[in-house]
């Protein structure tokens, strides 16, 4: 047999394209430029399969991309769509004459039931080749199949209903499980739960559809001839829970809600259309007599499925008597009815029918029509052959039909991906907004499309709609790019002169208070808005002017306040002599600028409140550049003045720590000028070294001066080391602070000693007395009673010097005796040296053969070798290796010049005459080896390396290298 679903007859193939509504050309729009490049695919097309059936086909379905069909009386031919060339031949094993009236698959793909004309149901499981006749079914012609898509699985069906021609509804259940001989049957159970009555008796179940909804409500449809019956509810609670027993109990003692219709064509078929698997269904159609009815399926309404029900008629020539309607499939746009010789396609939306597919009559007519809802492939038979459709973009001309509905929402929704065909629908459905006076709707689809923005704008200029206006003129301008700033310029500038102008107009009107609040506010909204922050930023020079031309001050400081433009509401409010609220701005900001620019004025108003501020601020203003302010504030005198700008100075020096120079010295000149009592205090504490003060000295010193501040300039002098100018003028105050300056130079004894005259003559000749001139005398060692004698007037007699003078022969004495104790003592000591010296001329140390070198651990009398006291021996070349790092570089290369000499110096020859010339030459040449190995002695044998200094030195050294640290880490890995 030739391959099925391989290959396609082109010659056989045709196909058929819906167009519904509009031609699909693109409508010519402003901004868009709309060519067709190539030749659309149609949305249905038919393919004629390339197979050739053995026998006549006498039913087929297909789900999940499982296709299978009944040949002749006793043949099943299966087919997995994905594997087309490995088909399955079943046969059923009948002998008896019984035709298969119907075959019915799940979901799945899995579960295949075929109903036979001698009343019995067979059952094929798609991983089975056994046929299993299902015994409980036995005497019921099965009409229908409800499958449970909630819970049927490729092992099991769930609970599934089952339609008779009798017009029962039973609840059955399958398993795919297989047993041995006496194996569990595949029908679990099969019990009947309600029969469907037409004109007054049973009538044949045409359809059966179940399905869940979203909420967890069950709701099944089932069709007669001529009625559609809904049962909706939930499943009772209990092990019954997940059948469908209480969903029909609820309609045991009245009949379900049911439309009905008076023709009939014998049977009725439903089709319904779920956009995603496993998902509640959206649309359905039933096909019936009197023609089509279709509509959509809402799970949430309480009473009905069914809504936007609509019947399309069938034409002249179809219908009952004529041309009947074999099948129907439903897609989400459209219906396919199947008749004898051909297909018709409907559109939903319109009624129109778009489509007629006629077939040859070779291949004879047309038996049925099925739709595998995984894939939307649809698929019609006939005995001898097999098409399939394909639907392709079904939904990329529904926009158009839509919008000729004036569902603008959904036009919308099916053109999203195509902006042409978008910017078509907003402007037709601006258009039709203006037109319904819903001037704001229409405003914002205009501003969405690519309409000539001045046509636009005219069109709500001349219908006097400011507001509408500004509404699209505020959507254009949120949707420039970041380089249209001119025309963004434009846009910002006219949307504020449009609500100053309605601000303007509402003002003065009390009965349009509220509409002036709202306007207000959507003002506001607008300015501070981060949509348009970067355009009313840029424009912000010409919004200023326009808020000043309509006098609008208080937007005028709202604006300001948006942009961050502090500085002009600073200005306002100086400008108004609202200085707090000034403050209050420049301290929320805490911008140190504006600060240096406004303190000037603000100092001179409310300094107390604007020096709070400054110190709150702290680091962040730069104190230098404050002193102008203060200065200009300061030069009036009055103490509260004086005060404040003291107060912020000793702020910046005690609490900021302010080491300028500049603003220690305007501290030091408001001291001078306010706070006499404070000045020696900060200078005091500022200390007396010349280095460390941050005031300028010499202005200091004048700056006392001037002032008459004695005891500071006493201070200043002392600081600059200028001792007699500052005893000098502390003896002109008290001298006891004399005194003081007079012991500060404690190196100089022969200053310290000028200095103590100075006042001894001060007080002996000024003052007169004799008995001060004594207590200074006894204050200063160094003055003795004779450096004081010669300022002494003449008529002083012996007795009242008699005490000194006898203190300073004592002095003397004393003196003299420590001074013979210091040589008695100096004397014993160089005895106790010289003895120390003949001591260690005798000391020596023992060498034994087996002692080794303290670094190598070699034998020591095989090389030359160093003994120290402390018993460390070492070879000179180890030493002299372990001495080398720790010495100091001018060490190192006197160490590496003595061993350059040394092996240049030639060797000690024998015979005590050559010995001697050759000494006297090398004391000629330079120094002799003797003098070279002593010098060398000197540098490397000076102490012991491991007890010495050199090993104290060496502790924060490391024990490996740096240079050598990352070979010696790689070599212990």
């Amino acid at each position: 047999m030739a391959s099925i679903l391989d290959e396609y007859e082109d010659s056989l193939s045709r196909s058929a394209v819906l167009q519904p509504g509009c031609p699909s050309v693109g409508i010519p729009h402003s901004g868009y430029v709309n060519a067709q490049l190539e030749k659309e695919v149609p949305i249905f097309t038919k393919q004629r399969i390339d197979f050739t059936p053995s026998e006549r086909i006498t039913s087929l379905v297909v789900s999940c991309n499982q296709l299978c069909m009944s040949l002749g009386k006793d043949t099943l031919l299966r087919i997995d769509l994905g594997k087309a060339n490995e088909p399955n031949h079943v046969e059923l094993g009948r002998k008896d004459d019984a035709k298969v009236h119907k075959m019915f698959l799940d979901h799945t793909g899995s579960h295949l039931l075929i109903a036979l004309s001698s009343t019995e149901v067979l059952y094929v499981n798609r991983n089975g080749q056994k046929v299993r006749p299902l015994a409980r079914w036995k005497g019921q012609l099965v009409e229908s199949v409800g499958w449970n898509k909630a819970l049927g699985t490729e092992s099991g069906t769930g609970p599934i209903l089952v339609g008779t021609a009798q017009g029962q509804i039973f609840e059955a259940e399958l398993s795919a499980s297989e047993g041995g001989l006496f194996g569990p049957a595949p029908d679990l159970y099969f019990r009947p739960l309600y029969v469907l009555n037409e004109e007054g008796g049973p009538a044949p179940v045409c359809s059966l559809e179940a399905e869940r909804g979203p909420d967890g409500r069950g709701f099944v449809i089932a069709t007669t001839r001529q009625r559609l019956f809904q049962f909706i509810g939930r499943a009772a609670e209990g092990a019954e829970a997940q059948g469908f027993a209480g969903l029909f109990a609820a309609y045991a003692d009245h009949p379900p809600p049911f439309r009905e219709f008076p023709s009939s064509l014998g049977y009725s078929e439903l089709a319904f259309y779920t956009p995603k698997l496993r998902s509640a269904p959206r649309a359905f159609a039933w096909m019936m007599g009197d023609g089509v009815l279709y509509g959509a399926l809402d799970c949430g309404r309480p009473d009905s499925l069914l809504s936007e029900e609509r019947v399309w008629e069938y034409p002249e020539g179809v219908g009952p008597g004529a041309s009947p309607p074999l099948a129907i499939v439903l897609t989400q746009f459209h219906f396919l009815l199947l008749l004898a010789d051909r297909v018709e396609a409907v559109c939903t939306l319109t009624g129109q029918v778009v489509l007629r597919d006629h077939f040859l009559e070779k291949f004879g007519p047309l038996k049925h029509m099925v739709k595998d809802s995984s894939t939307g492939h649809l698929w019609a038979y006939t005995e001898r052959a097999v098409f399939r459709y394909h639907v392709q973009r079904e939904a990329r001309d529904v926009w158009r039909t839509y919008l000729d509905m004036n569902r603008f929402d959904l036009a919308k929704e099916y053109c999203r991906e195509r902006p042409d065909c978008l910017d078509t629908v907003l402007a037709r459905e601006a258009d039709f907004c203006f037109r319904q006076r819903r001037y704001l709707e229409s405003a914002r689809c205009y501003a969405l499309t690519q309409s000539y923005f001045e046509e636009i704008a005219l069109k709500f200029l001349e219908a006097r709609q400011e507001e509408a206006l500004a509404e699209f003129l505020q959507r254009k301008l949120a949707g420039l790019k970041p380089a249209e700033r001119t025309q963004a310029t434009l846009l910002t500038t006219w949307l504020t002169e449009l609500y100053l102008s309605r601000l303007g107009a509402l003002q003065g009107d009390p009965e349009a208070l509220n509409l002036y609040r709202e306007t207000r506010e959507r003002f506001r909204s607008f300015l501070s808005s981060p949509r348009h922050k970067e355009w009313l930023f840029a424009s912000r020079a010409s919004i200023h002017e326009l808020l000043a031309s309509h006098g609008d001050t208080e937007h005028m400081v709202y604006f300001a306040v948006i942009m961050q433009d502090y500085e002009r509401v600073v200005a306002y409010h100086c400008q108004h002599e609202a200085y707090e609220e000034a403050l209050a701005v420049l301290a929320r900001h805490r911008d140190p600028q504006l600060f240096y620019k406004f303190s000037p004025i603000l100092i001179r108003h409310i300094p107390r409140q604007l020096v709070d501020a400054w110190i709150e601020l702290g680091s962040r203003l730069d104190a230098r550049q404050l002193i102008p302010a203060l200065v200009n504030y300061s030069q009036g005198g009055e103490t509260q003045q004086v005060s404040q700008a003291i107060r912020y100075m000793e702020f910046c020096v005690n609490v900021l720590g302010e080491t300028e120079q500049a603003i220690h010295n305007y501290l030091l000149s408001l001291y001078a000028r306010g706070q006499p009592a404070s000045l020696l205090a900060y200078l005091e504490q500022a200390g007396a070294s010349p280095h460390r003060v941050h005031y300028d000295l010499k202005y200091a010193l004048r700056l006392c001066a001037e002032h008459g501040h004695h005891r500071a300039c006493v201070h200043v002098y002392k600081v600059l080391e200028l001792y007699e100018e500052a005893v000098d003028l502390a003896l002109q105050v008290d001298v006891d602070l004399a005194k003081q300056c007079a012991d500060l130079p404690e190196d100089d004894e022969e200053l310290r000693k000028k200095l103590w005259l100075k006042i001894a003559r001060h007080v002996v000749q000024e003052e007169e007395d004799v008995q001060t001139a004594m207590a200074c005398l006894a204050s200063c060692p160094l003055l003795k009673i004779e450096d004081v004698l010669p300022f002494f007037p003449d008529f002083v007699t012996i007795d009242h010097f008699k005490e000194a003078i006898c203190s300073s022969l004592k002095a003397y004495n004393h003196h003299i005796q420590e001074l013979q104790r210091e040589m008695e003592e100096a004397t014993a000591s160089a005895q106790r040296i010289r003895r120390d010296l003949q001591e260690l001329r005798g000391r020596y140390g023992t060498v034994e053969p087996q002692d080794k070198c303290a670094t190598c651990d070699f034998p020591l009398l095989n090389r030359p070798f160093y003994l120290f006291l402390c018993g460390h021996m070492f070879h000179a070349d180890c030493l002299l290796q372990a001495v080398r790092p720790g010495l100091p570089a001018y060490k190192q290369a006197r160490l590496e010049e003595l061993q350059r000499k040394l092996g240049a110096a030639p060797a000690p020859t024998k015979g005590s005459a050559r010995t001697k010339e050759a000494e006297g030459g090398a004391a000629m040449a330079g120094p002799s080896r003797e003098q070279l190995k002593a010098d060398l002695d000197e540098l490397v044998a000076a102490e012991c390396v491991y007890c010495g200094e050199l090993m104290i030195r060496s502790i924060d050294r490391p024990f490996i290298d740096p240079q050598r640290y990352e070979e010696e880490h790689l070599s212990w890995l």
